[in-house]
């Protein structure tokens, strides 16, 4: 573990893992710590990943003042850490919530970024609904599979605003591609890593101004792989593939089988996909 002050003095912890040029992770939730990612599927073989935990959770301190956990200004950390690891430049990954203060980052520095990477991303930063229906469509295509009635009802519920914890509970196994042995070890070991109150702080009024990221999105030139799951019910294909037209240079990628962390799905396609696109030999999306 390391740590860096930021530039309210508020200590932030981060991991440093694997070998090759450093890429900058952050964690979704929204303000959850970046255990969770593990070494996002092997992907450290081919990076280093630096690991943040945001302000609030995990082994950062928890600042006096919470509205400074708030989307926009958690930017502020990012710029605090490419300026503590001292490059002029950073390739920088979003995962769910962490793709709000990834592509705010990118529309506020957008000469600090070289390569941008959004992993079944949040859309709350650029205005992008997500409807019921979205989430219909990819829960209908998983029918034979178990626990398919359980999710169905319980979704039907949580559609309708009446859905309590125990319908939450219900539909996490299509949260994840397999409900497999790792998958149910994934979601346990989360348990109580994420900080609720700072988590209210992150979506506060204010937070987010839609109109203006997607306008400095539209000239941000850097390359930009947006990375869907094909079964994920949170961030669904055509909601990540309206994300992906918001940018001149997107690579739009839909991991077949794959659920809100692909890593876990299918490791070796997922490493291959984000490696490829790191790397330059992925062509963007024909606009």
């Amino acid at each position: 573990m390391a740590v860096l002050s930021a530039r309210d003095t508020t200590l932030l912890a981060y991991d440093v893992i694997g070998d090759g040029p450093p890429l900058v992770c952050l964690p979704g939730g929204p303000m959850q710590d970046a255990g969770y990612l593990g070494d996002l599927g092997g992907l450290s073989a081919h990076r280093r990943l630096v690991l943040l935990d945001p302000r609030g959770t995990g082994r950062s301190a928890t600042p006096e003042d919470l509205t400074s956990c708030r989307c926009d200004r958690l930017v502020d950390d990012v710029e605090a850490l490419r300026e503590h690891l001292g490059l002029d430049r950073i390739d920088l990954l979003g995962h769910s919530a962490g793709a709000n203060i990834a592509v705010s980052y990118a529309a506020r520095h957008p000469d600090r970024v070289a390569r941008l990477v959004l992993v079944t991303p949040s859309t709350f930063a650029v205005g992008i609904t997500t409807t019921a229906q979205h989430r219909r469509d990819v829960l209908s295509g998983r029918a034979n599979e178990p626990w398919f009635e359980q999710v169905s009802t319980a979704f039907e519920k949580i559609a309708a605003g009446q859905g309590g914890a125990d319908d939450w509970d219900a539909i996490v196994p299509f949260t994840y591609g397999r409900w497999d042995e790792a998958a149910r070890a994934h979601h346990a070991a989360q348990e109580g890593r994420r900080n609720p109150e700072a988590a209210a702080a992150f979506t506060a009024d204010g937070a987010f101004d839609p109109p203006t990221t997607r306008a400095a999105l539209a000239a941000f030139t850097a390359p930009v792989l947006l990375l869907g799951g094909e079964l994920d019910m949170s961030i669904p294909p055509p909601v990540v593939a309206e994300f992906a037209d918001l940018f001149p240079n997107a690579t739009l990628a839909a991991q077949p089988g794959a659920g809100h962390f692909p890593w876990l799905d299918d490791p070796a396609r997922f490493t291959g996909t984000v490696t490829a696109f790191l790397a330059g030999r992925t062509a963007a999306r024909p606009a």
